[in-house]
């Protein structure tokens, strides 16, 4: 039987993507967690937000690591399993690829300062300072990265003649019209997730052994970071809405499910649809669809059915795109139920239905950033790139790609487990509490000591 290579292909890249986009989150938005928590730390000088912020760094890198590792993959894979869409964009996305190392590269090397100068200056601000490049670093690595899939959905900077793409504009392509929505909501998502992971965390941990001074003033803050950048993603998401309005119009009427090109169109919430294509037990919002496109309640939408068929995206879209839009909006309502119960006194904003809520949290922003990539991917099919090359014309033509599938399996199973034990064991071993009674009395001693050399020199 023939080997459809580029069903093998999607596989491939599909499972990488879905693997590396855990780690890549975290990666942009655990360092701006940490700086915060130091600098509020150094300002109140309060040793729990300045454990919070080394405990934070230590699963950073562990997260890392792993990142590395399924970032490298990715890179392999673009030569390996899209070798047609290397060969026709390779010059057109080399500056961001490129960019997106370096930028690595710069985080990786501050990292490195920030992890092994902690306590070593007497102003504790200058350490703080060493945060920023890593904060910067994580940040544009998404910028760059991100601009690659803005490119692929929005090709600009170049000249198309004979098949090829000439007289390449390597900036204006980095920086073409997708990009500055697609970047604003990978950022906001990825700051959003990583608060909430570290918020579930304090949650669960205060649900297991009770409340602790060091997990409500973690879970404080980072319900307070999670409610800022959630607002942000909403506004993020706005913008991607409008932008494909008017440049993916077929993207947005598949993933709304809208068919007919209307004036004052509905937004169509969950339901399914028949072998008739007719909509079943969804929720319409008059008119909301054509508001959020063009900030209209009767502006006309374009409908998918203006599209010929073989370049309509696949239908499922809609599932994947309700989901990740209600997981943000339940991640929106978790963190300003908290906020209520904080300063209604008459509420316990450490109940544990409360908690429950937040430490669920965790997981479901994680699971609304798979969503998102799925539906921004399978959203442009059947284009690699967008008008100009299908996914079936950029695919691998050798059967090798069905073996690399299963190669990468076993790596990123391999890599999981690995971590996972390695995160177990580095903070269920040590617990925050434990930890802080240690540095405390090592601190004691430390200035016992500072106290006695200055009596001694007098």
């Amino acid at each position: 039987m023939a080997i459809d290579t580029v069903l093998w292909s999607r596989l491939v890249t599909g499972l990488t993507l879905g693997f590396h986009v855990i780690f890549a989150t975290l990666g942009v938005g655990i360092p701006l967690m940490i700086s915060i928590a130091e600098l509020i730390g150094i300002r109140k000088r309060d040793p729990h937000y300045i454990l919070m912020a080394k405990r934070w760094s230590r699963g950073f890198v562990i997260s890392v690591a792993v990142g590395v590792v399924t970032g490298t993959a990715i890179s392999l894979q673009l030569a390996l399993v899209w070798p047609n869409f290397m060969k026709l964009a390779g010059n057109v996305i080399a500056l961001p690829l490129f960019m997106e190392v370096f930028a690595f590269f710069f985080e990786a090397i501050f990292l490195g300062i920030y992890l092994y100068t902690w306590d070593r200056f007497k102003n504790p601000y200058i350490h703080w300072l060493l945060s920023i490049p890593v904060v910067a670093g994580a940040g544009m690595s998404a910028v760059f990265i991100t601009t690659v899939n803005g490119f692929m959905n929005q090709p600009e900077g170049f000249v198309m003649q004979a098949g090829q793409f000439l007289a390449v504009n390597p900036v204006q392509a980095m920086l073409n019209t997708a990009s500055f929505s697609k970047v604003f909501h990978v950022l906001s998502s990825a700051y959003v997730t990583g608060a909430a992971l570290l918020a579930g965390i304090a949650a669960l941990a205060m649900l297991r052994r009770g409340p602790s001074a060091y997990h409500q003033k973690g879970l404080k803050l980072m319900m307070a970071v999670v409610l800022v950048f959630s607002l942000l993603n909403t506004l993020a998401g706005d913008v991607s809405a409008k932008f494909l309005a008017e440049h993916q119009p077929e993207k947005l009427a598949a993933a709304e499910w809208h068919f007919e090109t209307e004036s004052g169109a509905d937004l169509i919430l969950l339901g399914w649809l028949n072998a008739e294509h007719e909509i079943i037990g969804a929720l319409h919002l008059p008119k909301v669809l054509s508001f959020l496109a063009f900030g209209d309640f009767n502006a006309e939408v374009t409908g998918l059915n203006e599209f010929p068929p073989d370049e309509q995206p696949p239908l499922l879209v809609h599932y994947l795109f309700d989901l990740m839009a209600g997981i943000g909006f339940a991640l929106l309502a978790v963190s300003a139920l908290y906020f209520l119960f904080v300063f209604w006194k008459k509420r316990n904003a450490l109940n544990k239905w409360l908690l429950r809520l937040v430490a669920l949290s965790a997981p479901l922003a994680f699971l609304a950033v798979e969503m998102g990539w799925f539906y921004a991917e399978i959203g442009r099919q059947p284009w690699i790139i967008r008008g100009y090359m299908r996914v079936e014309e950029a695919a691998t033509t050798s059967p090798s790609v069905r073996i690399l599938f299963f190669v990468f399996l076993l790596l990123y199973i391999v890599l999981g487990v690995i971590c996972a034990l390695v995160l177990k064991r580095l903070f269920n071993n040590n617990p925050a509490e434990l930890e802080m009674e240690k540095w405390l009395k090592t601190k004691e001693v430390q200035d016992q000591a500072i106290e006695a050399g200055k009596g001694g020199r007098s």
